[in-house]
């Protein structure tokens, strides 16, 4: 009797189950269109910060919804994610939000449903997005309305089926792994095995990317090749190879790109720092036209350098400078375009700065702030549309506070530069880096702590200093820089 109950309750659960995943995964990215369409990282392309978060939460987001659809998933850990949402209105809301004047919000919850529609529509509401859409999937022909019930009410046993069935009390799981904070340790114990999994499949795709990328170095005499985006190994082999066909089809247009370096990205042309940038979805004959235009970018980058330097003397010798990792990756055309207009508007309003009497201090351009700053590296965040008399006022009145930055950015990079040299040798890591959106002072406050640990686990394993916890496909291990 007892069995025949037992089996009868087992089935009824597993039909409440199966009731409550109602949505397909295509049905899942279809219902997902406006909240892609908000946080894209192709639409933060001047915000490299916002960028480098999203990208990293989408992937810890994707990885989540992989794990909802494998048959017999039942295990999981809530999931914490941040993202910059592109801003419609500001709602009120529950969620932990914070708003910016750049056009954007950002939106922080956490994830800890078992099925794809809870999933979908708590990340929907979560982001204060409409879930009117959904009415129209077809979604076990259930509506919106009696599916959204399903979802806010599930079935509750009594206390007593637990203990009978020795099936495990899923709430009573939620609450106790939302009680047990995620630490350090905790998390490597569980994703080292994973982690080093992935490194050795990897292995080998990584001495053919030091191969290809050393040999055509060599080959072309470049300067340097690098990826603006952080794609997988084999992704990255795949674009030096096709780099390597063009070399051998075209051999004569790369005849001038000798000292420079090539910046694999999402567009081709010149970069505002004077890299050669290769758009990864172009084919060869794109390429070849940037080559081709090699010696015309190099005549308008002298012209972009005078442009420089006039700005310069109008401004008491403050150096104009453009810093790939704090802004937006502009073509050198955009660059020129944004030092023109800003050059012509400086020259009509006769600023009176003594000559060189900012000279050693450094101002970068942006053409999305109003206005300006002083950054904690000691530069001076110039907005294109700011008031002439404004930016002299504000350059005067923050000139010694900039040199005593710069002071202590030079002190700065030295303590990070020694603290990883240390941190490496210690755990005996094969590698240690940062993501861009971790600042130096993050990084050392990391570092300073990893040395208190004993942490055995990393060994040999590549180290990335993040905002989240995540092992990337190819083993690299990421923690937050302020990791418990």
């Amino acid at each position: 009797f007892c069995y025949s109950i037992r089996l009868c309750l087992e089935k009824i659960l597993l039909q409440c189950i199966l009731q409550s995943r109602t949505l397909s995964g295509a049905d899942a990215i279809n219902a997902l269109r406006p909240f892609y369409f908000a946080v894209h990282p192709d639409f933060f392309g001047q915000h490299p910060k916002e960028r480098e978060v999203n990208e990293n939460s989408l992937k810890r987001l994707n990885g989540y919804l992989e794990n909802l659809q494998k048959p017999g998933f039942r295990s999981f850990k809530p999931t914490q994610l941040t993202f910059y949402v592109r801003e419609r209105e500001r709602n009120s809301s529950n969620v932990q939000e914070s708003f910016s004047a750049s056009g954007f919000r950002a939106v922080s919850f956490t994830l800890h449903t078992r099925d794809l529609l809870s999933t979908v529509l708590d990340i929907l509401n979560s982001c204060s997005l409409s879930t009117e859409h959904i009415q129209s999937l077809n979604v076990n022909s259930q509506p919106h309305k009696e599916a959204k019930s399903t979802v806010n009410r599930p079935i509750k046993w009594d206390k007593t089926y637990y203990s009978f069935t020795g099936f495990k009390d899923p709430e009573e799981e939620l609450e106790q792994a939302q009680r047990v904070e995620t630490t350090l340790i905790s998390w490597l114990d569980d994703n080292e095995a994973s982690a080093v999994k992935k490194l050795k499949k990897s292995l080998p795709l990584r001495k053919e990317l030091e191969r290809l990328k050393f040999e055509l170095s060599h080959q072309l005499q470049l300067s340097d090749i690098r990826w603006q985006r952080s794609w997988g190994i084999a992704h990255r082999c795949s674009q030096l190879h096709s780099l390597g066909r063009l070399v051998q089809q075209r051999p004569e247009v790369l005849k001038n790109v000798k000292g420079r370096t090539v910046v694999f990205t999402d567009r081709s042309g010149m970069s505002a720092a004077g890299h050669i940038m290769l758009g990864t979805m172009d084919v060869h004959h794109h390429w070849t036209k940037i080559f081709e235009r090699l010696p015309n970018y190099y005549k308008l980058q002298k012209r972009l350098l005078f442009l420089e330097d006039r700005i310069s003397q109008l401004l008491g010798g403050i150096q104009v400078i453009y810093i790939e990792e704090l802004q937006p990756l502009l073509t050198l055309e955009e660059y020129y375009e944004t030092l023109d207009s800003f050059y012509n508007k400086l020259r009509d309003s006769r600023l009176l700065f003594h000559p060189r009497s900012l000279r050693g201090l450094q101002m970068i351009l942006e053409s999305d702030r109003y206005a300006p700053s002083l950054h904690e590296f000691g530069h001076f965040t110039i907005p294109t549309v700011c008031d002439p008399a404004t930016l002299q006022w504000f350059i005067f009145a923050k000139a010694q506070e900039a040199r005593e930055n710069l002071k202590r950015k030079e002190e700065m990079m030295i303590s990070e530069k020694e603290l990883i040299d240390t941190s490496t040798e210690k755990f005996s890591l094969d590698r240690l880096y940062k993501e861009p959106s971790v600042s130096s002072a993050q990084m050392i406050d990391c570092c300073k702590r990893l040395l208190e640990e004993s942490l055995p686990y990393l060994q040999g394993m590549h180290l990335c200093i993040s905002h989240f916890y995540s092992v990337l496909q190819d083993g690299d291990l990421c923690i937050p820089w302020n990791w418990k």
